[in-house]
């Protein structure tokens, strides 16, 4: 599942926030107080982890009890919305950090600067930290953290006669027509949704907005070259044509993981899943290189993961209570299992341990983070993304030119951001 991006939710379910609420929760004075979190992991391939350490939680903690709800990603930020609305929000949130600043304006969270959840901010990487303030507040602890990369299949460049990964999307060009030629395999799969395209923003210096200049600029001049490299690497040898259908995510991932493509931009969510593929029995033989540079020569790649994060609206009783608990899961601890058992990255310094490390996967992506490019403290970043999937997709299937494109994906992000030039 894509666990980075802050996709439009689905409607939101009155049903699962009556039944899983903060204030259903309440337990007499005399039993242990009950929180509940709603843990917005794959239910598959994460869920069983967070379900173990929450057990782990109860018996280090017998006068606290969780009631654990998987939520699926892409219906959580609705259902939390309206959850909280009605005062029925539950007292622990898998909130991905897009969603933090956005539900902190609305006051739905709790600041944690000065709580237990915070005593150790020191071991988190800063810029984590950063990510998840609004207004000079901390309102998440780091739990996980993720940006994108460029993935390859290293036996399919070494049979291409390629030694080191591209560096510029034009080497990368240039690597999948020799993939093809040598291998018969694809050399190149691009994705057509807008979080992917970030990267080639970045690369010239620019990205969707300047939040400090409170101006849209989707089409300026720099962003429309962006935009044509990324729309450039659908056509060409070994470039695979846009995949404009509903199922597109999971084509490339079969993909790749069969070894019938050599190389994708993708994050760590996907690594457990790449494991599973035929393609990388061998761990060894996935490859992960920072994204290709733009025109200014500098990389960069979004920067994901989720924060964990408290309800403003429970019981004193209840922050307590989801403060220590979030406190457990964020420590050294519990992240350096939540890595090893799920594949995914630390958010603290000290839980990338020799046995994390020994993941080549985790390995790859961490020495690829400081290309990561904090999102800015702007509520509705993240929401930026929907005009560009919808519009996108039209691009580079032929179906609508990417000077149209454009111009009507500004047009409703000016309506996200009207106070915006």
């Amino acid at each position: 599942m894509r666990r980075g991006i802050a996709a439009t939710a689905l409607v939101a379910s009155l049903a699962l926030a009556a039944t899983a609420c903060g204030g259903d929760s309440d337990s007499d004075s005399s039993g242990p107080t009950t929180i509940t979190w709603w843990d917005t992991s794959n239910a598959t391939n994460e869920a069983p982890t967070y379900k173990a350490l929450v057990k782990k939680f109860e018996k280090a903690n017998p006068d606290i009890k969780v009631k654990y709800v998987n939520v699926p990603f892409d219906q959580a930020q609705n259902k939390f919305d309206t959850a909280a609305a009605s005062k029925g929000a539950p007292d622990v949130l898998r909130a991905e950090v897009g969603w933090t600043p956005a539900f902190a304006k609305q006051s739905y969270l709790l600041p944690l600067d000065g709580t237990e959840a915070l005593a150790e901010q020191g071991k988190f990487r800063s810029n984590l930290i950063k990510q998840a303030q609004f207004q000079g507040k901390t309102y998440g602890v780091p739990l996980v953290t993720d940006t994108l990369a460029l993935v390859y299949n290293k036996s399919l460049f070494q049979k291409a006669g390629i030694d080191t990964p591209p560096t510029t999307w034009a080497e990368l060009k240039s690597d999948a027509a020799k993939v093809k030629d040598k291998t018969g395999a694809d050399g190149y799969w691009g994705s057509t949704q807008g979080y992917y395209a970030e990267p080639f923003l970045y690369g010239e210096g620019t990205d969707t907005v300047d939040a400090g200049k409170k101006e849209i600029t989707v089409k300026g001049a720099t962003a429309v070259s962006g935009f044509k490299q990324w729309q450039g690497l659908f056509d060409g040898k070994g470039l695979h044509k846009a995949d404009t259908t509903a199922d597109a995510y999971a084509h490339q991932q079969d993909a790749f993981s069969s070894g019938k493509v050599a190389a994708i931009i993708q994050g760590p969510w996907e690594i457990t899943n790449f494991y599973k593929g035929r393609a990388f029995k061998a761990r060894e033989n996935l490859g992960i290189a920072p994204v290709p540079a733009g025109s200014t020569g500098k990389a960069g790649a979004p920067t994901g993961g989720h924060n964990l994060s408290v309800y403003a609206g429970s019981d004193e009783a209840h922050q307590k209570a989801a403060l220590e608990f979030v406190k457990f899961m964020t420590s050294q601890a519990s992240q350096e299992e939540i890595a090893l058992h799920n594949s995914t990255l630390p958010t603290r310094e000290d839980a990338y341990t020799t046995k994390v490390t020994a993941d080549p996967g985790i390995a790859g992506f961490q020495k690829v983070l400081p290309d990561a490019r904090p999102r800015p403290e702007l509520p509705e970043y993240s929401s930026l993304w929907a005009p560009l999937d919808q519009e996108l997709v039209k691009v580079a299937g032929g179906k609508e030119s990417l000077d149209k494109g454009l111009d009507n994906a500004k047009v409703a992000m000016v309506k996200l951001l009207p106070d915006f030039k």
